[in-house]
């Protein structure tokens, strides 16, 4: 019997939404529920990011159901058929090549996300380890870690990750170690900076004196402290990874083709804007809104996760 349906049982005149307000919560599991639905109602408030999360919805609906929502092959070609303009046919239009534009977009919708959800699962723990180690043990330690971080960072991202995927080849999986490569040291500074502080609290230094090594509390204590801040900054980097991505795939790094990855298809359809627009600003659109979609997520969840911003 859950925590909710005993409150009710024993508070039949009151409802779930008092459960969700009671002002004293009777179990942990009341409290936890509270504070997700106060942190539910503060993003609903901020409509720019609703419209964010509805676009991010919308767009991994797309590429989740891209097998059914395609009305064309992908890889056929139609020369006959070339750069012929929005139809009722071709809802977007075609490429140089006869292919349907829409059903193109929506598989590039399935590489985009798949590039930037890897990197996010890579560069998320990566970033958060580096980062509370150096801060927690500090000296040494501290110095040598973050002289590392100031060697990536003296570089612009997009091109340390041209230079680490043209060492390793072109491709997506390698795109996504450049772009991993890339993107961590921003993540592991704003982790150290909040384990300096989490490190002097008092239930940091009760751990310690009950003889806890300093790797239980990095991992235990520490780290749990910094994903909320670590979270937050990994989806506003989200926007900077698409565009990574898609600049990787523009030079011909990144995904090959004929993949219909959006970065190589706004270079096939550069050649064509003047006369053929439509060809380079679909794949174009479909990056900028994707990238703002992230964009407006992240600053809700900041306000949402972040409890010192008010």
């Amino acid at each position: 019997m859950t925590d909710s349906t005993k409150y009710l049982r024993a508070h039949p005149h009151q409802g779930l939404r008092a459960w969700l307000r009671d002002p004293a919560p009777q179990t942990p599991l009341q409290a936890r529920v509270q504070l997700s639905w106060i942190q539910w109602r503060r993003f609903c408030a901020n409509h720019s990011a609703l419209f964010g999360l509805l676009v991010l919805l919308i767009i991994v609906a797309a590429a989740l159901f891209a097998p059914w929502l395609a009305n064309h092959d992908i890889y056929a070609q139609n020369l006959a058929l070339r750069l012929q303009p929005p139809s009722a046919e071709h809802w977007l239009g075609t490429d140089e090549l006869g292919r349907d534009i829409f059903s193109r977009l929506l598989y590039g919708a399935r590489i985009t996300l798949y590039i930037t959800g890897l990197t996010a699962l890579i560069i998320t723990p990566l970033g958060l380890v580096i980062g509370a180690t150096a801060g927690y043990l500090g000296g040494r330690v501290d110095t040598l870690l973050m002289r590392l971080v100031d060697i990536f960072l003296a570089f612009p991202s997009l091109i340390l990750a041209l230079a680490f995927v043209a060492a390793l080849g072109p491709g997506i999986e390698n795109a996504i170690i450049a772009i991993s490569l890339s993107a961590w040291p921003p993540i592991a500074r704003l982790a150290r900076a909040e384990t300096l502080a989490i490190r002097k609290m008092d239930y940091i230094a009760a751990v310690r004196l009950q003889g806890a090594s300093a790797w239980h509390i990095i991992l235990r204590h520490v780290m749990p402290m910094c994903l909320p801040s670590v979270v937050v900054r990994v989806t506003l980097n989200m926007a900077a990874i698409i565009l990574t991505a898609a600049g990787l795939g523009f030079l011909g790094l990144g995904a090959q083709a004929p993949s219909p990855e959006w970065g190589a298809m706004l270079a096939s359809g550069r050649e064509f804007m003047l006369n053929n627009g439509w060809i380079a600003a679909i794949p174009g659109l479909a990056i900028l809104f994707t990238s703002l979609a992230f964009n407006l997520l992240g600053d809700g969840l900041r306000d949402v996760m972040d409890i010192r911003h008010e």
